[in-house]
C-alpha cells in the first residue's frame, strides 16, 4: 500500500490524486462521497478489486450494500478512507446534493456547445469512459435533485418519446464515478466543465432537457418533435 504523508504541513503534491480530489469534493462542494472498487494492474488486462471475474463495472461500483449509509461529506472521514486505500475510486451518490443527466459523449458535446451559446446556467459536467462491453463515453450533467421521476413527462411535453432517446436520469439510490477515477481499462473520468465558484449553483434539469433531447435525437436519427409540442413549451 502506498505511504501517505498525513502530517500537518505535508506538501499536497505528495498526496495521492484521488485523496486530494475526494477531500476537495467533500470540503469545497459539500458533496457526499464514498470509496468504491478499484482496478488491479498486472500482466493481464486490469481487473476489479472486488474479485469478480466478470465484473460488469470494474473499478466503478460500491464495495458493499451499505454504501449509501456510509457516504459522507466530512473531510476528515473522507481523508481517512483514501489514506487507508489511495487507489479506491471516488463515487458520488446521486439524488442527494444533485442528480445527473447522463447522455452519450457526442450528443452531450453538441448540446453543451449549444447551451453555452444560449448562455444557459450550467453546473459541472463529467466525461466518463464506457464500461467494458459498452460503447462510447458518456457526459454527466449535474443538475438539482428530483429529476428522475419527472424526466419522461418533460420529454413528452416537448414532443420526444423517452424510449427513443439515450438520455438517462440518475437519482436516489444510484451513483456516478468522479474524476480522476479510472474506469474499465486505463481511461479515467475527467471534467468537461470542472466544479468552480461559477457553477456552484446547479441548474434545474428543465433548463437542459430540451437541448440534450434534441442532440440525443439527432445522433439517434429519431424523428424531430412536432412544432406544436415545442411551441407549447415556450
Amino acid at each position: 500500500m502506498q505511504h501517505v504523508d498525513n502530517t500537518p504541513g505535508a506538501p499536497e503534491q505528495n498526496l495521492p490524486p484521488l485523496l486530494l480530489e475526494a477531500v476537495r469534493y467533500a470540503e469545497d462542494r459539500h458533496w457526499e462521497v464514498v470509496p468504491g472498487a478499484w482496478l488491479l494492474d498486472g500482466d493481464a488486462p486490469a481487473s476489479c478489486s472486488c474479485g469478480e471475474e466478470r465484473c460488469a463495472l470494474p473499478g466503478a461500483h460500491p464495495l458493499g450494500a451499505d454504501w449509501r449509509s456510509r457516504a459522507s461529506s466530512g473531510p476528515g472521514v473522507v481523508r481517512t478512507w483514501w489514506t487507508e486505500n489511495p487507489e479506491a475510486s471516488i463515487l458520488l451518490p446521486t439524488g442527494r446534493t444533485f442528480d445527473v443527466l447522463d447522455v452519450p459523449e457526442v450528443a452531450g458535446c453538441l448540446a453543451l456547445a449549444r447551451m453555452e451559446r444560449m448562455g444557459l446556467q450550467l453546473g459541472p459536467v463529467a466525461a466518463v469512459p464506457a464500461a467494458p462491453g459498452r460503447s462510447g463515453r458518456r457526459l454527466h450533467f449535474l443538475v438539482l435533485p428530483g429529476v428522475v421521476d419527472k424526466l419522461p413527462d418533460m420529454l413528452r411535453q416537448i414532443g420526444w418519446s423517452p424510449e427513443r432517446l439515450d438520455l438517462v436520469a440518475r437519482g436516489e439510490g444510484d451513483w456516478v464515478v468522479a474524476p480522476p477515477s479510472r474506469v474499465g481499462g486505463y481511461a479515467s473520468a475527467q471534467w468537461a466543465r470542472p466544479p468552480s465558484a461559477l457553477n456552484r449553483w446547479l441548474p434545474d434539469a428543465l433548463e437542459l432537457v430540451s437541448p440534450l433531447a434534441y442532440a440525443c435525437g439527432r445522433e439517434a436519427g429519431a424523428p424531430r418533435p412536432v412544432q406544436r409540442a415545442a411551441a407549447a413549451v415556450r
